[in-house]
């Protein structure tokens, strides 16, 4: 069998194949190195790194549903200083691209920190975190197409580097936040952070998160975050990172045929550290005993006009 040809391009930024690690699912990759062979997956989408250290929300910070799991972690992080200085030198040991993913609570705060990451050895590129639903604030950015747009233009004319926005699907409709963040200047977006969801302890008559909310992953959430991705697809001309649920070559698949030129496993990695080089290595064989020559192929082919363009 012939080896199918799995890499993909976001922006200036190559990818040996699709795969890619979500962003709080994975630290910032150094820890998995040694028992994960990092060199087989597409690269690292880092937890996110703000302007000052957090210690995130109080616990407990997650919770096992059926079908996937609930998360109020706060963007838990050492900030910009503590991430240079003592996580940095490590990622730039990777085997793999490494992307930075940022989040501010402030337009400045975001545009600084894409200034900051101009030019940073061992960064590959910039995720801006548009839409967590664990801090306050935190899906201000992912609401608003004229914020959206503002947001991207001025953050990619900082960063000089590739730039993904990462979205929420906690909005009455994605499709126009994408568009705005395309027309800002986003090589991609990407597509879906969690949906929001609770838990209840019904004993103690109370919400198990102190914040009262909390992100849904995992396989519960993957119909609707590939709704997503399809219909962003057909409204967009820059790559799509496809994001929820993915735990095999086959749900990685679904996502590239809805349009995804990418995808990142998250929840998956809780279970296995080593879900990411798996799916990986088992996307490339699934592709060779199916005859598919090139990933291109499949990207975007449940659109009209099939697949094989190269956004």
């Amino acid at each position: 069998m012939t080896s199918p040809s799995l890499s993909v391009r976001i922006g200036a930024l190559e990818l040996r194949n699709p795969v890619l690690t979500a962003s709080g699912t994975y630290g910032l990759g150094h820890e998995f190195a040694e028992i994960a062979d990092l060199g087989e997956i597409g690269g690292v989408v880092g937890k996110t790194v703000t302007m000052t250290e957090r210690i995130g929300n109080p616990p407990p910070r997650t919770f096992e549903t059926a079908g996937g799991m609930l998360n109020s972690i706060g963007l838990m992080n050492p900030g910009w200083d503590g991430f240079v200085a003592d996580v940095l030198p490590k990622v730039r040991a990777l085997p793999c691209p490494f992307i930075l993913n940022v989040a501010g609570k402030s337009e400045d705060e975001f545009v600084e920190l894409s200034r900051r990451s101009r030019g940073l050895r061992g960064v590959a590129a910039l995720e801006l975190n548009l839409s967590c639903p664990n801090v306050a604030g935190g899906l201000d950015f992912s609401k608003d197409t004229a914020a959206a747009r503002r947001i991207v233009a001025q953050c990619v004319a900082a960063s000089g580097l590739p730039l993904l926005a990462k979205l929420s699907p906690n909005v009455e409709d994605v499709v126009p936040i994408a568009v705005a963040c395309q027309e800002g200047g986003a090589s991609a977006v990407s597509l879906v952070n969690t949906y929001l969801g609770t838990a209840i302890d019904w004993r103690r008559r109370r919400t198990v998160f102190a914040r009262g909310i909390a992100g849904l992953s995992g396989p519960a959430i993957k119909p609707m975050a590939l709704l997503a991705v399809l219909r962003v697809a057909r409204a967009v001309d820059v790559p799509v990172v496809g994001i929820g649920g993915i735990a095999s070559a086959t749900d990685v698949l679904e996502y590239l045929v809805a349009g995804a030129t990418a995808v990142q496993v998250g929840t998956a990695c809780f279970l296995d550290p080593c879900a990411p080089v798996r799916i990986a290595q088992d996307l490339r064989a699934l592709l060779a005993r199916e005859g598919v020559a090139d990933v291109h192929e499949l990207i975007g082919a449940a659109h009209p006009g099939g697949g094989g363009a190269q956004k």
